[in-house]
């Protein structure tokens, strides 16, 4: 491994946010022009897939405090730094943005219907994700976050599905009414941090030292928690997901579950804990509470879908469940738990997404009373969606498992009747999902005479990659564990 001073003093940060923003521009350059705005979308989104791999090799995976920052003075009469950092957390979620932008760009290939506009707004949505994982001013997080959730908000309606519109619009008031909480709250703390020190800034570092009363501390981390928790989305704030997974398209809903939804867990691990600590205190038995109900409320919704988008859009809400359970147990075993399922819950159910996606185009449904029997006809195809579906429930040698077996040991040292109820939910969700894999895959086909093709060469580049970190994160999660380590400390 390299150290910090080895690297070659370059912006690297900044490339990986502007580099999607720039290919955004040329592919919206090139939008009358399917095929150019195609490679252009896919060599942009590998070239910072590539520099987000190359940063994971360069550090020590062990090492202590920043691995890299940026900052300069932006708007200097307001206190507004352009102030980026890298830390061990920050470099797994760029890593995983990188990978799956990579995958939705694959995954919207087939797109005809303005295509360099759609690959333009999946570019800038990358750009803003990074930007959001990296900013270290409050200012510049606002300005990604709403960045990230814009393009978004086009995919859903212009290329959605038939209710897209009014699924969009839902996720934007949503979205809105948590961004002006948490807008208000970075004003507030921005005031109270200037009247204290006499020095007005937005930075991170700079504003955990104000000194805040308790009250002050309750309705500032109230303003981000309204954000972070509609985001996540946490019960019950969730509703908005079903409907956006559901009508969203298909490189839209990689993006949606395995990425966008992270922020806001992203945010109170980065922003509002650190921040608010006595404010911490209080709302974590409200926050378990809020898991256990939302592990419990999504699981068994996710049994009643009969369309496999909704089934998968709860699931996602269910798994999120047990990652803030992690976060509220307060334990570094139950932390590395959480932070890891965040990822391997990205790279799974983004590969779920992706073959439903696949199965849709083979058979225009999405119905599990329209599908079944898929494995005589597509066997790769099946196999690879056992595989996701396996790993999704948690067993043992697959991604998943590792993260959820750290978070119930970690809760259980800490909160034993957490961890119990927990493992209920997590029980749960092997019906759902097996009940998923018996609609989908086995069983007699319900339209027989429909020819099914299996995984194209395309498609195998989109699966194949999910697949083998899915399998390599189940048998060997060290490095991941020891990136997050010292962070989590």
């Amino acid at each position: 491994m390299n150290s910090l001073a080895s690297l070659p003093q370059f912006p690297w940060l900044s490339m990986v946010i502007f580099l999607p923003l720039g290919g955004a521009l040329l592919c919206l350059l090139h939008n009358g022009r399917g095929a150019e705005s195609r490679w252009l979308a896919l060599t942009t989104s590998l070239a910072t897939f590539a520099i987000t791999v190359w940063l994971f090799f360069s550090f020590d995976q062990a090492g202590n405090g920043w691995l890299l920052t940026e900052e300069t003075f932006w708007i200097e009469r307001f206190g507004i730094r352009y102030s980026l950092a890298l830390d061990g957390i920050a470099l797994l979620m760029i890593l995983l943005t990188g990978l799956l932008q990579l995958v939705a760009v694959l995954l919207a290939w087939p797109v005809q219907r303005q295509a360099g506009l759609f690959f333009a707004l999946l570019l800038m949505m990358e750009s803003g994700l990074m930007g959001i994982f990296l900013a270290h001013d409050l200012v510049l997080f606002y300005l990604f976050w709403e960045i990230a959730l814009v393009p978004m908000f086009f995919l859903i309606a212009f290329w959605g599905e038939q209710r897209g519109r009014q699924a969009a619009l839902k996720f934007f008031l949503y979205t809105l009414a948590g961004s002006l909480c948490m807008l208000l709250a970075i004003i507030g703390l921005y005031l109270l941090h200037g009247e204290q020190t006499g020095h007005y800034s937005f930075l991170i570092r700079e504003l955990l030292q104000t000194e805040l009363t308790t009250t002050q501390e309750f309705w500032l981390f109230g303003g981000f928690l309204a954000a972070f928790a509609i985001k996540s989305p946490i019960v019950p704030f969730h509703t908005w997901l079903t409907d956006a997974l559901t009508e969203s398209p298909a490189a839209g809903s990689v993006d949606v579950t395995g990425l966008l939804i992270k922020t806001g867990i992203y945010g109170l691990i980065r922003i509002a804990f650190p921040l608010f600590p006595s404010a911490t205190a209080l709302f974590l038995p409200i926050l378990a509470i809020l898991a256990l109900g939302g592990l419990f409320h999504a699981a068994w919704a996710a049994y009643q879908q009969d369309d496999i988008k909704r089934l998968l859009a709860y699931s996602s809400v269910s798994h999120l469940g047990l990652v803030l359970l992690g976060l509220a147990a307060w334990n570094l075993t139950a932390w590395q738990g959480s932070l890891l399922l965040m990822i391997t819950h990205g790279v799974t159910t983004g590969g779920l997404f992706a073959l439903v996606a696949m199965i849709r185009q083979r058979t225009g449904s999405c119905s599990l009373q329209r599908l079944g029997g898929l494995w005589s006809q597509a066997p790769c195809l099946s196999a690879m969606f056992l595989l996701f579906a396996l790993a999704s429930l948690g067993l043992p040698g697959l991604a998943n498992f590792s993260g959820e077996i750290l978070v119930l040991l970690g809760t259980f040292s800490n909160h034993p009747l957490w961890a119990v109820f927990g493992m209920v939910g997590v029980v749960f969700t092997a019906a759902y999902m097996l009940r998923l894999v018996q609609g989908t895959i086995w069983g007699s086909a319900k339209q027989e005479t429909m020819v099914i093709a299996d995984l194209s060469l395309r498609e195998w580049l989109v699966v194949a990659p999910l697949a083998i970190i899915t399998i390599w994160l189940g048998l060997y999660p060290v490095p991941l564990l020891t990136t997050l380590e010292s962070p989590v400390l």
